[in-house]
């Protein structure tokens, strides 16, 4: 293409016209001046009487001795950024300097040689591979960091959670029973599992098994927790008793009674143990202290199957298969808080670790409803119907989310986003109700257990920081493996 400089024409500094004496086409401005009267026009011609606005860019003020008007060059700057915004915007920022389109004079003719033309290296009526685009294209500017005097502000994109787990491992043994405990994973990033009568702890950033303990014949393992500094596991039986094991050396430290029944709920606060049995009571104990408990907490009609403390130590929440989530102080033996609306066994508990006195609970089959309740205004805050028996929930420490399983009929895991509760995944694999359900100490990753006899591992939530950083369990541990 050849250079036409010479007979472009610039829109924005057009060439001052010549005055145009003509009669036949009169100049609007000549009426505006008293006094001249040079034009007088035809009576059978008619005269219309529009409305007009002038056009600086066209007048002739030489023609009657006028001053210019003063020219802008802030202005000036802001028409030429603009213009410049735009031209990128619908030719992109690789069409190099596109000169405007120009419309040819009359005397010059339609000649090729006259018009400029976009390098053909220009975007326009392109054709490209990519069929998705971001959300940041849609904007009319884009979001070119080239482009002077724009500062985009950053869009969020939707977080994706893997549909599959990235681990498997194999549970022979691990029991189908609603109302146990038998899975906890500790500060330390180790995994206690119940497997009949033994107890099995699986370290996640070497993926090495060791055997804990085992009960013999005649006991069997309903619950296991561990102590918050992940150093002491609570081991619940089905013989009322509850052992204290110190895993880091393998050994018993003590072994505390009290209950009747089987111990199918468990929960730290600090050094005080708080168990839930069959026998539909609660007992407090202090590991520091010689009795195996320091006080009873009675009030349920039925097996205690779900025990959470808050994370400030100062409440304790108890779900039963009486449909009654009960809310406990320190110092009390009554509950302090009755709430009466699930209709089916609640297991699933769990303190917001965001909002102060904020809990969440799930029913059983009959309910299959997640509840939420402000214990410091003792409000019932919202429920939702998931449509299936609620297993377990678990808060998110980074994001403000939580994770839910599920039983009859789809054994499914869902993702929620709070308060909203829309669903961010929801994820499925297990054959039967995942019963079992921790969290990593990072805050990232989820295992599940279900009586299909297996526990899968899951990716679901964010770092602390937001971004996309290794999960603590090793690279070593992918894979199906067995858990003994």
């Amino acid at each position: 293409m050849e250079n036409s400089s010479s007979s472009s024409v610039n829109p924005q500094n057009p060439p001052p016209s010549s005055p145009d004496l003509n009669p036949k086409t009169p100049s609007r401005t000549n009426q505006l001046i008293p006094g001249f009267n040079s034009y007088h026009p035809s009576p059978s011609r008619t005269i219309y009487s529009d409305r007009f606005i002038p056009s600086r860019s066209s007048s002739n003020f030489a023609l009657f001795d006028l001053p210019l008007p003063p020219q802008s060059s802030s202005s000036e700057d802001s028409t030429n950024a603009y213009t410049t915004l735009l031209r990128s915007a619908l030719f992109g920022t690789d069409c190099g300097s596109v000169v405007p389109p120009v419309t040819p004079d009359k005397s010059s003719g339609l000649n090729a040689r006259n018009l400029q033309i976009c390098r053909p290296n220009c975007n326009i009526f392109r054709y490209k591979t990519e069929t998705r685009q971001s959300l940041q294209s849609l904007s009319p500017f884009g979001f070119d960091d080239q482009l002077p005097g724009f500062n985009p502000s950053p869009v969020k994109s939707t977080r994706k959670v893997p549909r599959s787990p990235f681990k498997v491992l194999d549970a022979p043994a691990l029991q189908d029973d609603f109302y146990l405990n038998l899975v906890d994973w500790s500060s330390h990033n180790v995994l206690a599992v119940g497997l009949g009568s033994c107890v099995y702890l699986w370290h996640a950033s070497s993926s090495k098994v060791v055997k804990l303990c085992d009960l013999g014949i005649d006991d069997s393992v309903s619950s296991v927790g561990w102590a918050q500094r992940g150093t002491h596991l609570a081991v619940g039986t089905s013989n009322g008793k509850v052992q204290l094991w110190d895993a880091s050396r393998c050994k018993r430290v003590r072994t505390m009674e009290g209950h009747r029944l089987r111990v199918g709920a468990l929960a730290w606060s600090s050094s005080m143990l708080s168990s839930g049995s069959r026998d539909k009571s609660i007992l407090q104990r202090d590991i520091r202290a010689q009795e195996d408990y320091v006080s009873k907490l009675t009030g349920h009609k039925s097996e205690v199957c779900g025990l959470k403390w808050s994370y400030d130590n100062r409440e304790l929440a108890s779900g039963g298969n009486d449909n009654r989530l009960f809310v406990w102080n320190n110092h009390s033996t009554q509950p302090v808080l009755k709430y009466c609306e699930h209709t089916a066994a609640v297991k699933a508990i769990a303190w917001s670790p965001h909002l102060h006195g904020l809990l969440a609970s799930g029913g059983g089959t009959a309910d299959r409803c997640i509840r939420f309740w402000n214990t410091t205004t003792n409000t019932h805050l919202s429920c939702m119907d998931t449509g299936s028996q609620v297993c377990n929930l678990v808060w998110s420490k980074n994001v403000n989310e939580l994770v839910s399983t599920h039983g009859y009929s789809q054994n499914q895991i869902i993702v929620w986003r709070y308060p909203t509760m829309s669903k961010i995944a929801t994820l499925t694999g297990h054959t039967y109700r995942v019963l079992y359900l921790a969290i990593s100490p990072d805050g990232q990753t989820i295992v599940t257990g279900a009586g299909d006899e297996t526990l899968r591992f899951w990716n679901v939530f964010p770092s602390p920081k937001s971004k996309n950083t290794e999960t603590e369990i090793g690279a070593s541990s992918l894979g199906r493996t067995q858990i003994r």
